[in-house]
């Protein structure tokens, strides 16, 4: 059965997109713990991050980077933090978290609410910058 983020890659499951090219694809987090916690996946479903070949794995990268700094110039932070747990969707994955502190990137932490028009306006926003790029 494919990964809930293959069904989002195929169009089954909406998503709120803020990048994509042909092997990559980056989504807002219907859970973010900061406004602005963008998702970035290769296309291609493995499960463990390190079970990725390595142009793969270096090209999540680089497109992860590209995302970022897009993500910087719309939502005010400090930075962004980078996660990468693997247990919670069984598709390699690259969590992207503006934060301003430490803290900030607690994954057990409360969930912000964001409503859909508010995530919608921001993954434009943010797809603009990556655009540019």
């Amino acid at each position: 059965m494919s990964s809930i983020f293959t069904r989002i890659i195929n169009g089954d499951i909406p998503c709120h997109k803020v990048a994509e090219d042909d092997n990559y694809l980056a989504f807002l987090d219907i859970n973010p713990l900061k406004k602005g916690h963008t998702l970035a996946i290769p296309k291609k479903e493995v499960d463990y991050i390190f079970d990725l070949d390595d142009e793969t794995y270096s090209g999540l990268m680089q497109f992860a980077k590209k995302v970022s700094l897009a993500i910087e110039k719309v939502v005010t932070c400090e930075r962004i933090g980078v996660a990468v747990i693997g247990l919670e969707v069984p598709h390699a994955h690259v969590h992207l978290v503006p934060i301003d502190g430490i803290g900030d990137i607690n994954f057990a932490k409360p969930k912000v609410q964001i409503d859909s028009a508010e995530m919608q306006e921001l993954a434009l926003r943010i797809k603009t910058e990556f655009d540019k790029a």
